[in-house]
C-alpha cells in the first residue's frame, strides 16, 4: 500500500511553489465566464474557494458554498484535452523561393513542462484513451506525444459528484486509479495526498507534511463513497455495441430531428472526441502558407462530405453516427466505449439532450418504440440534401 501523507489547508501554497520550482508551468481550475476553468495558476486565491456547481440537462451554474473548499465541484466545460490535442495549431509552413521553388518546413511542437492541478478521474480515462490513439499507433503524432510527455498531472479524488456524472456506470471514477503523478484528497483542514511516480515522490518530498491518520483515510473513503452513491444514472444493460449495431433503423431516432441542433457543443466538451479538420491560410502577399489542423465534429456536415455528397446530410443522421460510435463500434477501436461518464455532453446541450435518456430509449424494442411513435413520423432518410452550416461550440459560457 502507497503511503500518504497530509498537507494542512494553510500549506497549499508551497506545492505551487514546488512545482514552479521543478520547472513547471502550473495550471489549475479558476473562475471565468461562469464556469470553471484551466488556466495558469500561481496563488491559492486564485482556486475556487468554497465554489460548487449544479448540473443539469442543458444547465451549468456555479454557487457559493460554505465549505471552503477548492476542489467542491464535479466538471467544468474544459477538460485537460486541449493541453494535448490543441484546439488549433500549424503542422508546416510553406514559402516560396525568389526563383519560384516552394520549400516545405515542419512547424515543430511547441510544449513546455507543465502541472495541472485538479485533474478528475474521467478525465484520466480519457487521456488514456487519446494515448492509444495517439501514441500506441505506426506513427506517433509528434505534437500530442511532445505535450503529453511534458505534463505533470495532480489529480483529485471525487468527493461530490454532479447529476449529470455517470463515471460508476462507465468504471471511470469517482476514484482516481492510474495515469497521475500526484493524487490529492480533500479535507476540510487540509489535502491526503500519495505519489504515484518518481516525478511526484520528489514533489511530495520537498513538501512539509505529516502522515495521514486513520481518521482521514476514513473520511478520505467516506467522502469517495457518498461521490458513489450520488450517481443515478445507469447505463442499458447488455452489450451497448450489440444494442446499438441492432438499432441502426430504429425509430427513435428521428426524434432527435426536432431536439438535435448539430451544434457540436457536445463534441467540443467531450474529454474522448477527437475529430478534426485541415485548413490552409495563405498570407497577402502570396509568398508564404500554413497548413493546420483544427478540432472537427462529426455533426458537421462536412464531416462526411465525400465526392459532392454529404453522406449524413440529416440532423438525426450525425448524432446516431456520434452515438454509435461513442458506445459501439470505439469498443471494436480501443478495447472500450469512448465515454468515461464525466456528463458533460448533457450539461452542456444547450436543448438539453441526455445521452443516458437516448440509450434507454434505443434499448427498447423497435416494433415497441414504433408503437409510441406519431403515424406521421418519417422514417430516417440515408440520402438527403446538405444541411447547413452547424453553429459552432461556445467558449465556455453559461448554457441558456
Amino acid at each position: 500500500m502507497k503511503v500518504r501523507h497530509f498537507l494542512a489547508r494553510d500549506r497549499f501554497q508551497t506545492l505551487l511553489d514546488r512545482l514552479v520550482e521543478a520547472g513547471y508551468e502550473v495550471i489549475g481550475p479558476r473562475v471565468r465566464d461562469h464556469a470553471i476553468l484551466f488556466e495558469p495558476l500561481s496563488r491559492v486565491e486564485q482556486l475556487p474557494e468554497g465554489i460548487t456547481d449544479a448540473q443539469a440537462p442543458g444547465h451549468y451554474r456555479l454557487e457559493r458554498s460554505d465549505s471552503g473548499r477548492f476542489f467542491d465541484w464535479a466538471t467544468g466545460p474544459q477538460a485537460i484535452k486541449p493541453l494535448t490535442f490543441a484546439p488549433r495549431e500549424t503542422l508546416w509552413r510553406s514559402e516560396r523561393q525568389p526563383d519560384g521553388r516552394l520549400v516545405f518546413r515542419e512547424q515543430p511542437p511547441e510544449a513546455q513542462p507543465t502541472a495541472v492541478i485538479g485533474v478528475r478521474a474521467c478525465d484520466l480515462a480519457a487521456l488514456s484513451i487519446h494515448d492509444r490513439h495517439f501514441l500506441n499507433d505506426a506513427h506517433p503524432d509528434p505534437h500530442y506525444r511532445e505535450r503529453r510527455r511534458n505534463l505533470f498531472l495532480v489529480a483529485v479524488n471525487c468527493m461530490r459528484s454532479a447529476t449529470t456524472c455517470f463515471c460508476t456506470a462507465t468504471g471511470d471514477g469517482p476514484r482516481v486509479q492510474h495515469g497521475f503523478d500526484l493524487a490529492l484528497s480533500e479535507l476540510d483542514d487540509g489535502f491526503v495526498m500519495e505519489a504515484h511516480t518518481l516525478e511526484g515522490q520528489a514533489i511530495l518530498d520537498a513538501l512539509e507534511t505529516t502522515s495521514a491518520t486513520h481518521d482521514q483515510l476514513e473520511q478520505v473513503e467516506a467522502g469517495i463513497e457518498r461521490a458513489t452513491h450520488q450517481q443515478t444514472r445507469r447505463l442499458p444493460e447488455g452489450s451497448l455495441p450489440d444494442m446499438l449495431q441492432a438499432a441502426v433503423d430504429h425509430p427513435h431516432w428521428q426524434s432527435l430531428n426536432d431536439r438535435c441542433l448539430t451544434c457540436g457543443n457536445c463534441t467540443a466538451v467531450c474529454p474522448t472526441c477527437f475529430c478534426q479538420t485541415h485548413v490552409d491560410q495563405l498570407s497577402l502577399d502570396g509568398k508564404t502558407s500554413e497548413h493546420g489542423r483544427q478540432w472537427g465534429s462529426c455533426f458537421d456536415p462536412d464531416h462526411s462530405y465525400i465526392h459532392g455528397t454529404v453522406i449524413r446530410a440529416e440532423r438525426p443522421q450525425r448524432y446516431r453516427q456520434w452515438l454509435t460510435h461513442k458506445f459501439g463500434t470505439w469498443v471494436e477501436q480501443y478495447g472500450r466505449s469512448g465515454c468515461v461518464g464525466c456528463g458533460r455532453c448533457i450539461a452542456w446541450c444547450p436543448v438539453g439532450i441526455d445521452v443516458i435518456e437516448e440509450l434507454a430509449a434505443l434499448s427498447i424494442a423497435p416494433e415497441a418504440a414504433l408503437s409510441k411513435a406519431p403515424d406521421d413520423a418519417p422514417a430516417l432518410a440515408t440520402n438527403a440534401a446538405p444541411a447547413t452550416t452547424p453553429a459552432r461550440p461556445t467558449d465556455g459560457e453559461d448554457t441558456p
